[in-house]
């Protein structure tokens, strides 16, 4: 299957590097080019791209923005954002991954790491640039957003294994790292991750991140586990 990627970038030199590199790949192909986020919102339907690679920095709508328009379209459900830019500041990490972005590179990634990112988020995964550390995410994730919090009663409709699932996810474990702790198969932990992704409403791995620290779940996970830590043993 071709992964079908839309460049968003106001600088047509980078735009065209990345076609250049990207039609090289067998396995994807540009299908489209914008200069802002109100022509990225358009594109990706128009379009039917899988992949938006979408820069922050661009004037009129800015990729937060076209990615909030994209991510409120139920019909662009299974489009993906790929994040990249220059400024890897903290701010800028959260809001993207709060409207609804996948992933996140800064634009001195190397280029094999660009394609691995297209191909990660295309299968549904969550990506964070090294600067975006997983202690750096869990602080500001932590911090209530400014608005629309995830309700934590819909948490509710979790069965006891897809919320320790979600809450492993929170972490940041891959689904490999999952399934050993939870003495399961990798297939297993990604059932119990997409069925928790259906009844939460999430686009994709990285909103389930962003749930499990909303909603405090990670936080209680920890806490949970530090307390069975420190608990004296018992039947010696």
């Amino acid at each position: 299957m071709t992964i079908r990627v839309l460049l968003a970038d106001d600088q047509a030199l980078l735009r065209g590097t990345f076609r250049l590199l990207i039609d090289a790949q067998p396995d994807m192909e540009v299908v489209g080019e914008a200069s802002n986020g109100r022509e990225a919102a358009a594109l990706v339907r128009s379009e039917r791209a899988d992949v938006v690679v979408m820069d922050i920095r661009m004037p009129e709508v800015d990729g937060i923005e076209a990615t909030r328009l994209i991510g409120r379209d139920e019909d662009l459900a299974g489009v993906r954002i790929l994040v990249l830019t220059t400024f890897e500041e903290d701010e800028l990490v959260i809001e993207a991954l709060r409207a609804g972005a996948s992933g996140f590179l800064g634009k001195g990634v190397e280029p094999a790491e660009l394609l691995d990112a297209i191909r990660l988020v295309a299968d549904g995964e969550a990506l964070l640039s090294p600067a975006a550390t997983k202690g750096l995410i869990a602080r500001l994730l932590a911090q209530p957003a400014p608005h629309d919090l995830v309700d934590t009663r819909r948490l509710a409709s979790l069965t006891p294994r897809e919320r320790e699932v979600l809450t492993l996810v929170g972490t940041g474990l891959a689904n490999d790292e999952i399934a050993e702790r939870l003495f399961v198969t990798p297939v297993t932990v990604k059932t119990h991750a997409n069925r928790a992704m259906a009844k939460l409403g999430a686009r994709d791995r990285a909103q389930l991140v962003v749930i499990a620290y909303e909603t405090g779940l990670v936080r209680a996970g920890e806490r949970q586990e530090n307390d069975r830590s420190e608990a004296p043993a018992v039947g010696r």
